[in-house]
């Protein structure tokens, strides 16, 4: 298991997305419009940007809850991939899953998912022990209360996992500013980066009136 973590890339990480259902979510403690807003945006960001994303859900057909398909902010997104239904919340012991990981070719993995500590924590653990670097993203994930959240993050860390959320994983795919790749974010930014979001409109308005140059774009290495 890694000690450290390193940085994430384009070319070395691959994106899990575990059980983010609307019935599963029903459940969940927090803010659901800011998970939404989070979950989205990294969805999108990895599909832009080439992650190579698995998605996973539990009882999606109808075989634990009610029919509970994935968020359409997720689904709509990655039309291609269809979720790898469960009906365990162990998602890292179904082999479909361990498979289509594998299938990436990357060993740091990102994972987000509902609850955190459940299906987020089994999948996380069983990823460590399989050897793979794993990150967590806290603001796309949910307990089903706040302290089974909490609890649930400061487990995973002890095991060996480590915390980010989407801004660290925006600006290590693309610690550029300048850069082709995050020129690419630049509308799902402005449209789910929240200050991010403030910060771009409010030089956007600058270089308009003249007050700044538009950057140069960074030269192609």
């Amino acid at each position: 298991m890694p000690a450290d973590a390193t940085e994430l890339t384009i070319e070395n990480s691959a994106l899990m997305l575990i059980d983010h259902q609307p019935w599963v979510a029903f459940m969940c403690e927090g803010d659901q419009t800011l998970l939404l807003n989070n979950v989205a945006f990294l969805a999108r960001a990895a599909k832009i940007l080439g992650v190579p994303t698995v998605l996973t859900t539990v009882g999606a057909s109808g075989t634990v809850p009610l029919v509970d398909p994935i968020f359409s902010q997720i689904g709509d997104v990655f039309p291609e991939i269809k979720p790898i239904d469960r009906v365990t919340t162990a998602a890292w012991s179904d082999p479909r899953v361990r498979e289509a990981v594998e299938a990436t070719g990357r060993r740091k993995l990102i994972t987000a998912g509902l609850s955190t500590e459940v299906c987020l924590a089994q999948a996380v653990l069983g990823a460590l022990k399989d050897g793979y670097e794993v990150y967590f993203a806290t603001d796309c994930s949910a307990g089903v209360t706040r302290e089974g959240h909490e609890d649930a993050k400061l487990r995973l860390v002890q095991a060996g996992a480590h915390p980010v959320n989407v801004p660290v994983c925006i600006s290590e795919w693309t610690p550029v500013a300048t850069s082709p790749e995050r020129a690419k974010l630049v509308d799902i930014s402005l449209e789910y980066g929240g200050s991010q979001s403030l910060a771009l409109q409010y030089v956007f308005a600058q270089t308009a009136a003249g007050t700044v140059r538009t950057p140069a774009p960074a030269a192609a290495e």
